[in-house]
């Protein structure tokens, strides 16, 4: 990968880029509050398992098929995926919020000079209503067109996934930068390994009864930071 591969793609998953991924919590809002992440050690088990039995074998498999479209310039795979992800995302906030990410991010990966047509396509799909244009296929799309390959498209998306859950405990948890930090890194080796496997999936799948419960309990919370 060359330099302008890497900075191109890197604009799309840092902090600093207008996704609105700050707003969201992912369920862990609802887990702090029910008392199921009360620690560092809780908040580690709840994501690495929303990582390995949920998001790792549902979103990063999206995210791989979406490059896959990119790569054999096929926006069907893309479409596929996109609808499956919908049917499969249970809560109707966790819907909305993986939607509303990830239009934010093919708006502007279809502004880019020169513009990519197959992104301008997907574009419009999206806005017309025929795809729901959901986070790990709009930046599996973008990453790929920055020239990204398949697995580190993944690990971006996944490792994107853990900061946002890192930044949404220390505004809910007595969790600091350093801590914060602490905890990124001891999921590396996770990431690696599931973005590993999901670089050679092609089916979707979940099993993470607990995050999901809490994303969709989260409705329901008296008083919330986050929308999802």
């Amino acid at each position: 990968m060359n330099a302008i591969s890497l900075l191109t793609g890197l604009r799309f998953v840092d902090s600093f880029f207008p996704s609105g991924g700050y707003a969201y919590s992912s369920g862990l809002e609802a887990a702090v509050q029910g008392g199921a992440v009360r620690n560092a050690e809780e908040l580690s088990r709840f994501v690495v398992e929303s990582l390995t039995t949920g998001i790792g074998e549902r979103e990063a498999v999206a995210a791989g098929l979406a490059h896959d479209a990119w790569v054999s310039d096929t926006l069907e795979i893309a479409f596929t995926v996109d609808r499956e992800l919908d049917a499969m995302k249970l809560g109707r906030e966790s819907r909305t919020a993986s939607r509303q990410m990830g239009r934010q991010v093919i708006r502007l990966a279809a502004e880019q000079h020169p513009r990519p047509p197959l992104l301008e396509d997907f574009l419009a799909a999206v806005e017309a209503g025929h795809s729901p244009g959901h986070m790990a296929v709009s930046l599996g799309l973008t990453l790929a067109a920055a020239g990204w390959s398949k697995e580190d498209t993944i690990a971006a998306f996944l490792y994107q996934t853990a900061t946002g859950f890192v930044s949404a405990a220390m505004k809910l948890m007595s969790i600091g930068q350093r801590e914060g930090q602490r905890l990124l890194e001891s999921w590396l080796e996770v990431i690696e390994r599931v973005s590993q496997k999901a670089a050679h999936q092609r089916v979707l799948q979940s099993w993470s009864p607990v995050q999901d419960i809490y994303a969709m309990r989260h409705s329901r919370l008296e008083s919330r930071l986050f929308r999802s």
